[in-house]
This record gives C-alpha cells, structure tokens and sequence, in this order.
C-alpha cells in the first residue's frame, strides 16, 4: 500500500476513534486498524497509535504555528489532519516536504482549500524551526 493510502487509512481510523469517543462507545483499537488496513500496515499502526498518544501535546504545539486560530477551533477532519502532519514532522523519517505536501492533499481533498493553506503555513513554520 502506498504511504499516501496509508496517510488516508490513518485519517479515517482517527476520524473513527474520534467519533466512538464523543459518542462513549467503546472500541478497540487494535480491531479498527485491522479494518481499516487489513492488518498490512505497521506504518498506520505505528501513526495512529503515536497521534493518539500525543494529542494534547500535539494540540499544544499546533497552537503555536497557527495565526490567529486555535487547534480548537479547526473542524474535527482538519484537526486531525493537522495532528498526523505535526507528529510525521516531529517524529518520523519521512522527508520533511513530503509530509507537508501530503498533509496538504489530504486537507484539500477532505477538508477545504483554505484550511489546507493553513496547514500548509503552519506545517511549513515548524518545519523551519525543526530545522534551525
């Protein structure tokens, strides 16, 4: 499966797990990527798990790169996406561009131009501070 199949299959099992959460009904993780990737993927396990286990630290950091807006305040599709781009930054090898790239398709095709122009910018912020 290619990484940016995998990126949506992470998107989409967040998006789930999110959504048994507000809704309190229980899940286990472990079966909802198996759905999802048919079990093939430890990439989408090792991303899922690792967004999930830094959410507030990631909500945190995201609210540092964004101008005038909050991690709070984006629509829950793009938080997450701007979730998955911030933890790939920080803590995976995928080249720094890709993951912004990536993290920018995914916002314009499930979510809405303008957010992706903002996740473009603050993904780009951090990258550069990464780099510094």
């Amino acid at each position: 499966m290619a990484r940016k199949d995998e990126r949506i299959k992470v998107m989409t099992i967040l998006y789930q797990v999110e959504t048994y959460e507000n809704a309190k009904i229980e899940y286990d993780l472990d079966s909802i990527i198996k759905e999802n990737t048919n079990n093939k993927t430890e990439f989408a396990k090792n991303f899922v798990t690792g967004v999930l286990n830094n959410k507030e630290e990631l909500d945190t950091l995201g609210n540092n790169y964004l101008e005038n807006w909050t991690v709070q305040r984006l629509d829950r599709l793009g938080r997450i996406i701007y979730e998955m781009g911030l933890y790939e930054l920080k803590n995976m090898d995928t080249p720094k561009n890709v993951t912004i790239n990536e993290s920018v398709e995914l916002a314009k095709n499930y979510a809405s131009p303008e957010l992706s122009k903002m996740i473009n910018a603050s993904l780009d912020k951090y990258k550069k501070e990464l780099e510094s």
